[in-house]
């Protein structure tokens, strides 16, 4: 019998953190996987349907703010841990900035007090480039200051700092990756690409911010999934890597290619309203350190984006029943009088 290695995957069930899952179990046949999630509106189970039959998958709920149920997920014994779970949308930290500190700064406590006790020999937290601010010239790099500016982006960054905290403190085996704006296949239609997607294909307007001109880097989410995999396994502990698309486009393009790819016209597609509070500009990220270990993106942006409007297409049965439920009520609060 092969002897697996076994990953804590907490948050498994959401965008980034199940393409993690279904690319481990797909590509790494001496890995077990346990999830651990809390199964927020944006945590569902149809994410990991593919593989949830694989038995080297399990599956625990809990939040990882509770210690009792870290453990139980633990069992007896993980190898590694990688931190998914977070509140992640900066317009639902706006409306309700509680709940991100309980889960990022918390629960990212709460995992690595768990990492010291059953002393666990890795443990990478995914970030965000979100944590350095609007960045006017240039690009981020993993030795520039964090400068958030929005409650979820300082939750966020109040993780991180815990993390390497630990890691000067206490010597724990830590990792953080901060990749950029992640789009793909699964993705909660309240982020731009797929609430976008999805109103065009409902004959729906789609909201852009301001002018549109926010410039934003493109990663897809099997290129993110395989970069923290790369880290987890090849990085050097107490580090942060960046992990860039290399594909910077203002939301305004990105609308303009929703439509086009639509086949929709732009006066008939777009309303403008008001801009978030507080809304960054510009993110860039430097990715080279990521790159000199051996991770670079594959999937080329154009036909990304083609394929994730091909998906959101073909499966509506994933994504209508989440926007005709409590996303109603969401949608109201957020847009109405903007």
């Amino acid at each position: 019998m092969v002897a697996h290695r076994r990953w804590l995957v907490t948050g498994g069930l959401g965008f980034i953190g199940s393409a993690f899952v279904r690319l481990v179990l797909r590509e790494r046949a001496d890995v077990a996987v346990t999830v651990l999630d809390s199964m927020t509106y944006a945590g569902n189970p149809a994410n990991v349907a593919e593989v949830a039959h694989d038995h080297r998958y399990s599956f625990v709920r809990g939040d990882i703010a509770d210690a009792a149920r870290v453990d139980a997920a633990i069992g007896e014994g993980v190898d590694a841990i990688v931190n998914f779970a977070a509140e992640t949308h900066v317009d639902r930290s706006i409306l309700e900035p509680e709940a991100f500190i309980r889960t990022d700064v918390l629960g990212t406590h709460v995992l690595l007090e768990a990492v010291r006790r059953h002393k666990i020999s890795r443990y990478l937290q995914v970030s965000t480039d979100e944590v350095y601010g609007d960045v006017e010239h240039g690009a981020s790099r993993e030795t520039d200051p964090i400068r958030p500016r929005s409650p979820y982006a300082a939750s966020k960054a109040g993780g991180d700092l815990q993390v390497l905290a630990y890691h000067t403190t206490f010597e724990t085996p830590v990792l953080i990756t901060r990749g950029s704006n992640t789009y793909g296949p699964y993705q909660y239609p309240e982020k731009l690409i797929p609430l976008f997607i999805t109103n065009l294909v409902e004959g729906e307007r789609v909201p852009v911010y301001g002018d549109g001109l926010q410039v934003r880097d493109w990663l897809h989410v099997d290129d993110h999934a395989r970069g923290i995999a790369h880290v987890l396994e090849q990085g050097t502990p107490g580090e942060v890597y960046n992990l860039a698309g290399g594909n910077s486009r203002t939301n305004l393009e990105i609308t303009k290619e929703l439509i086009r790819l639509a086949g929709r016209s732009y006066d008939d597609s777009v309303r403008h309203v008001t801009d978030r509070p507080g809304h960054d500009r510009r993110y860039a990220l430097d990715a080279a350190k990521a790159h000199a270990l051996g991770w670079s993106p594959s999937v080329g942006f154009a036909t990304g984006l083609a394929e994730t409007v091909a998906w959101y297409h073909q499966r509506e049965d994933w994504w209508r029943p989440i926007k005709s439920g409590d996303f109603r009520e969401y949608y109201r609060r957020q847009y109405a009088l903007r």
